[in-house]
């Protein structure tokens, strides 16, 4: 898989491609992530890549010819665009999956106020990753790809993710590790007993009971 990002702070990204899981991925060749600044696609004096608002307003706006210039530069026959804006569908782990069987991703993160409406026809998804508001697509490009990359084969154990929050529509249950007893918050016995079918009752009990209590809503989808 190849994902190209799309934004004006390349150094944002650095951390996040030198660090953990996503810096494996890239060693083993799992996917090639490139960050682009597509600034160097603006043909406008200084290089240029937003304006004043017609009609008036607060802010800057993003212009439509440097993203398309970059957009015709880097796509395929198989690329998906994604548009990383709070108008968007709400990110989920289904779509992470989803995401995952795509050869080649296209994020385009937004900043200053907003972007020219034009821009929005490139995008094949609008991505949002909560009803909240920030600066620019930066955070939740980054959040997108870590959460694709780690479902991707051979990038982490298949069991580090078949029991994921989210997964048939139930969090994640309660895990433990040494010391059993810590400050008499003890590991329930289950864990210990050996019994394998035992402790997948417990731990699928304690899905729906925790899924109950803290978002009951991903059970009104099953």
């Amino acid at each position: 898989m190849r994902i190209d990002i799309l934004t004006l702070f390349p150094k944002m990204f650095a951390g996040f491609l030198n660090e953990s899981i996503i810096k494996r991925a890239i060693e083993q060749k799992k996917v090639e992530i490139n960050i682009i600044d597509f600034r160097k696609y603006s043909k406008a004096p200084h290089n240029r890549v937003d304006d004043y608002p017609y009609g008036g307003g607060a802010g800057m706006v993003l212009m439509p010819e440097p993203i398309f210039n970059a957009v015709d530069d880097l796509k395929g026959e198989n690329t998906f665009i994604i548009l990383c804006t709070p108008q968007g569908k709400v990110y989920d782990q289904k779509l992470a999956y989803d995401l995952t069987k795509r050869e080649h991703i296209i994020i385009i993160c937004g900043h200053y106020e907003g972007f020219d409406e034009r821009i929005r026809t490139l995008a094949d998804l609008e991505v949002s990753i909560g009803d909240f508001v920030l600066t620019g697509g930066e955070i939740p490009s980054m959040a997108i790809t870590d959460s694709i990359v780690r479902l991707l084969d051979g990038v982490i154990l298949e069991d580090s993710h078949m029991n994921d929050s989210f997964n048939n529509n139930l969090l994640d249950y309660p895990v433990y590790t040494k010391p059993q007893d810590f400050r008499g918050m003890k590991v329930p016995d289950v864990l210990l007993s050996g019994h394998h079918e035992n402790i997948r009752k417990w731990r699928l009990e304690e899905q729906i009971k925790r899924t109950k209590l803290r978002r009951p809503d991903l059970l009104k989808k099953g």
